[in-house]
């Protein structure tokens, strides 16, 4: 899944790090391998086939418009496929509770070029839309709902959390003060007045000015790093002795959660450094495969720039 840049045609879907993904995971012929973010299908369909025609695939996706892709992919997929819809820390957490093992979990965080390139999802800020965002298109909460109801103070708050953007003061105010006059019901609309809510030289710094708060909303709409903080758990719950979890994220809020939730499942004893015998029991999980997260390299910025955020950890189950 991608960061929100420039639409592009979702026909031309590139899997982000494929290579490295395929290497981590190590997928085995016989193996059950779960997609845990299926979007568009186009890390499926490269497990799929290092799975050489034994074994099984799950795909999970909270978007019900990923259905029609994952028939598409079922019918040339080769080996026995599943889709499951919904939010995965709700799926992985009932398929861990009924025992249901995996020897390889995905994660490709974020929104998908499947969400971006349709305009209608409202999720980027290169194309006037609907002001939406929800990934589970049956969900309630839109983003036009955030910024029309929500209080200037809980804006700021998801605008500097979610999105770590420093203007959040004065472009939640400029947000208030606008709504107060005519309701938001377009990107178009928010993107203007982040605009005017921001001082002129950094409309032109790095990046679109837009792009932190759009990130911010979208994280809240989705409540994204409280599933992800949910689904980790249960996917290494869900993983046979040996088996392989990988996460590729797109911004530094998820690539934190994900580093520290290997970093503490890969610890053994903590006690403190004085006692002479370990006293709490505790036996590491994981063993870590990807000390620093793993980037594109140069050739794969210049084939999908896209790829540019994209941050990939690793780790085996012990």
């Amino acid at each position: 899944m991608l960061p929100n840049v420039l639409p592009r045609n979702a026909a031309d879907h590139i899997p982000v790090l494929a290579d490295e993904v395929r290497e981590l995971l190590a997928v085995q012929p016989g193996e059950t391998v779960v997609d845990a973010t299926f979007g568009a299908g186009g890390h499926a369909r490269l497990l799929a086939q290092d799975l050489q025609g034994s074994g099984k695939l799950v795909g999970i996706d909270r978007d019900p418009t990923a259905r029609p892709s994952f028939d598409r992919f079922r019918a040339a997929a080769g080996v026995d496929v599943r889709f499951l819809r919904g939010d995965f820390s709700v799926v992985l957490a009932q398929l861990a509770a009924n025992d249901v093992t995996a020897d390889a979990i995905l994660f490709d965080l974020g929104v998908s070029s499947m969400q971006i390139d349709r305009p209608e999802r409202g999720f980027s800020y290169a194309t006037d839309a609907p002001l939406d965002m929800r990934m589970d298109t049956t969900s309630e909460l839109t983003a036009a709902e955030i910024v029309d109801t929500w209080d200037e103070r809980e804006l700021r708050t998801i605008f500097r959390r979610y999105g770590e953007e420093r203007y959040a003061v004065p472009i939640a105010r400029a947000i208030v003060r606008r709504r107060a006059e005519h309701p938001f019901t377009r990107t178009g609309e928010l993107v203007e007045t982040i605009k005017s809510a921001i001082p002129t030289p950094a409309r032109f710094g790095e990046g679109h000015p837009a792009k932190r708060v759009f990130q911010a909303l979208r994280i809240a709409v989705n409540d994204e790093l409280a599933a992800l903080e949910s689904a980790l758990p249960a996917a290494v719950e869900m993983l046979r002795p040996g088996g392989r979890l990988a996460v590729i994220s797109f911004h530094s809020l998820e690539d934190r959660i994900v580093k520290h939730f290997l970093r503490e499942r890969a610890r053994g004893c903590t006690c403190p450094p004085d006692f002479p015998v370990c006293a709490c029991g505790k036996e590491p999980e994981l063993r870590v495969l990807t000390p620093r997260p793993v980037r594109p390299g140069a050739a794969e910025l210049d084939h999908n720039p896209r790829s540019g955020s994209a941050r990939l950890r690793a780790a085996v189950k012990i």
